[in-house]
């Protein structure tokens, strides 16, 4: 099973998700990326037995980037509290269709799921079920014809930076889910899971992981660009 593994300790293991992977099983039947990685830490270190292999967060299918994985029982609680209490630093990036009027911003919305479409809608603040969202976007580089924006979620609402931007104007390339005009050949939605920055949940050190972005020309050429 192939996995990017790009950060390992004796109680976290980060993978730099490829478009496609599954962070948890699914109706697909297809092998989860927990999976995968409990046979790739039993192959590195001829572990015999069960390996465990706890799911801090999670990525939609279509987005790639940057996944935490727990090695240890308390790796995995503790790391749950800092998820908890936004502890976390989250940084994504962005290629949208349209520049966003302004060059930053933050955004607050309320979201409600629709579980049958699998897709969240903003709704008013006094909606049932409705969730507060809140992130701050920033553009950091632009093409002839896309833009990149680095985003900063507050909060870690379903599909939250895909519905806030498409709210704004500023669907996600490929996103045909909200609003792209077409998909992106290989499935992808152009959202990458970029940095996460953390105090380590046993060791109590400043963590700063950074995913490399997919090897494809348009994020190669926006990677180029900002040096």
């Amino acid at each position: 099973m192939e996995v990017d593994v790009i950060y390992e300790d004796n109680h976290l293991i980060a993978v730099n998700k490829a478009s496609g992977d599954i962070t948890q099983g699914d109706k697909t039947g297809d092998t989860p990326l927990p999976d995968k990685l409990k046979l790739w830490i039993a192959k590195k270190y001829d572990k015999q037995g069960n390996v465990f292999c706890g799911v801090i967060h999670r990525l939609d299918r279509p987005t790639s980037g940057l996944v935490v994985f727990s090695k240890t029982s308390k790796a995995l609680s503790r790391m749950n509290e800092l998820f908890k209490k936004r502890d976390v630093e989250k940084v994504y990036w962005a290629i949208v269709e349209t520049k966003p009027k302004e060059d930053s911003g933050s955004l607050l919305d309320y979201l409600k799921k629709n579980k049958d479409q699998n897709k969240s809608y903003t709704v008013k603040k006094d909606t049932p079920e409705s969730k507060e969202a809140v992130l701050d976007y920033k553009l950091i580089a632009q093409s002839d014809r896309y833009f990149l924006l680095e985003v900063h979620p507050k909060t870690g609402r379903h599909h939250q930076i895909r519905t806030q931007l498409a709210n704004i104007g500023c669907i996600i390339k490929g996103d045909v889910k909200y609003g792209a005009k077409r998909s992106n050949k290989d499935g992808s939605i152009s959202l990458h899971a970029r940095r996460l920055n953390f105090i380590h949940p046993v060791k109590k050190e400043p963590v700063h992981i950074t995913a490399d972005v997919p090897n494809d020309p348009l994020w190669k050429w926006f990677e180029k660009e900002l040096g």
